[in-house]
């Protein structure tokens, strides 16, 4: 699945579309602004000269989203040029909730609630179905000058990420 484009993701036995498809390898990552669980509008400068996975959920509500940010949070533990940032459209307060309930170490809840954008940059909006609006699962790793060195979007809800490879773009081996 790791490099793959997907138009369409399964939820519920049912197929929806997405809008657009994720970033080229080897393209300059869009920009975004996000809200932090600070309330602050952060985007990808924020993180200047490090590393970053982009995990983009559905929802911390939705099970494999929040099993997926556990274990990203936990693979990416003591790796201080990692940045592991977490989107979705839950709310910040949710994300804060999440973090602290998990005791989450590395992962940086970032909410799409004020921008608009992220989505179609990303291209994880989906378009139709009860879910439309919210974002489908896909995982984006840069390196340090935002260049796209792995992408992985999901095409069933319900499934998790090819974390091996996500590390492994940026020269990373975990023990799965």
């Amino acid at each position: 699945m790791s490099g793959t484009i997907v138009a369409r993701i399964l939820h519920d036995n049912a197929s929806y579309a997405t809008f657009g498809e994720l970033p080229r390898i080897g393209s300059h990552a869009p920009d975004f602004t996000l809200v932090n669980t600070k309330l602050q509008d952060v985007s990808l400068v924020s993180w200047s000269g490090r590393r970053k996975i982009v995990y983009v959920g559905l929802s911390i509500d939705n099970e494999s989203c929040a099993r997926t940010v556990i274990r990203f949070d936990e693979y990416a533990a003591g790796k201080d040029d990692i940045a592991l940032l977490v989107v979705s459209c839950d709310l910040p307060f949710a994300l804060k909730r999440f973090t602290a309930a998990h005791d989450l170490q590395v992962a940086e809840g970032l909410s799409a609630i004020r921008h608009s954008g992220f989505g179609e940059n990303y291209g994880v909006t989906i378009m139709d179905g009860p879910l439309a609006g919210m974002f489908s699962p896909a995982v984006i790793v840069l390196d340090e000058n935002n260049t796209i060195v792995h992408r992985e979007h999901l095409e069933d809800i319900s499934a998790e990420p090819d974390y091996g490879s996500a590390f492994r773009a940026l020269g990373i081996a975990i023990n799965e």
